[in-house]
């Protein structure tokens, strides 16, 4: 799994810009992600800027205080840099080149990331990147959102105070009014929280109003929060419903827990917090010594509770 932020793009454009051809003299993204690296490279070269079909149309975008001398009002021009964020069937500049095809001007196609093998689809490639391959500006919509676990706090959601953590009514109108961080237009193959169970309902109710698709929703089944963080069950829980289920990815808030849910389970995790990939190796001894966590974490779960039956303690449903 090969993943590129948005500062690896800006670092990745930045060291192509010495290799671009030095005439152009207009920049033109293809929508949307296109428009990213196209604003860069205009803003580094000091060129217009446009979007494809304005372009096509004649038109150019707005420009600041620090705009190209002489740009203003230009309907001409001799050479255009046509780019995109990646390249990999070249449906989209196949597209793009018959959109153009009337314009009297010299067009360079480019893609930021290109595929390892050669491709007669662009003209330009700034940085070589294996498949499968996935961006942080797209990930969260990506075809791999129907084949990866999401978390729901910090990811779907914000994440809740310590002062509405306090397992009762406070968080429970939290679960019910939670602010809304992402909604994945595709439907998520599995939802893991470390929630309690006891929550179902409302978690349910939550993302049916935010109109969050999934498939299957798994959540601690513990009586209480102080018992889950007794037994500190957040990352082993997550890594052994992932390691069984039969994913791609998982989608973690927190980066120290997206660390161990993926040395737990030995599959890639994307945490949210920088972003980063993590991708352990996948002959990590540790990873298939928790080939078996979710039993593991059941039994110690039944143990954990059956000892608090016995000493007379009170269990909340």
């Amino acid at each position: 799994m090969h993943f590129r932020s948005i500062s690896d793009l800006y670092r990745d454009v930045w060291a192509a810009l010495g290799r671009l051809p030095h005439d152009i003299d207009i920049v033109v993204g293809i929508p949307r992600s296109g428009m990213l690296p196209a604003s860069m490279i205009a803003l580094a070269r000091n060129l217009p800027l446009a979007d494809i079909d304005g372009f096509a149309e004649g038109r150019i975008l707005n420009a600041g205080h620090t705009r190209r001398e002489g740009a203003e009002g230009r309907s001409g021009f001799a050479h255009a840099l046509v780019i995109d964020d990646s390249c990999l069937t070249g449906t989209s500049m196949r597209e793009a080149r018959a959109k153009l095809a009337h314009l009297d001007c010299r067009l360079t196609f480019a893609a930021v990331y290109g595929p390892t093998r050669e491709t007669t689809a662009v003209d330009f490639i700034c940085a070589r990147v294996p498949e499968p391959r996935v961006f942080e500006w797209n990930v969260l919509h990506h075809p791999l959102v129907s084949r990866a676990c999401f978390d729901i706090d910090g990811v779907l959601c914000v994440d809740p105070t310590e002062a509405q953590n306090d397992d009762g009514a406070r968080y429970l109108d939290f679960l019910q009014t939670a602010t809304v961080l992402h909604r994945p237009r595709r439907e998520i193959a599995m939802l893991v929280t470390s929630r309690l169970e006891k929550y179902r309902r409302p978690t349910e109710d939550w993302l049916a109003r935010q109109g969050i698709r999934y498939r299957e929703l798994r959540m601690l089944d513990l009586p209480d929060a102080e018992t889950r963080r007794r037994l500190g069950a957040h990352a082993s829980f997550k890594a052994g419903v992932y390691r069984e289920s039969g994913q791609d990815l998982f989608v973690e808030s927190e980066l120290h827990q997206a660390r161990d849910i993926a040395r737990l389970s030995g599959k890639p995790v994307l945490s949210l917090q920088g972003p980063q990939m993590i991708v352990p190796s996948a002959l990590n001894p540790r990873a298939i010594g928790h080939k078996l966590a979710p039993s593991r974490m059941r039994a110690k779960v039944g143990r954990a509770v059956a000892r608090m039956l016995q000493s007379g303690q009170a269990v909340r449903s």
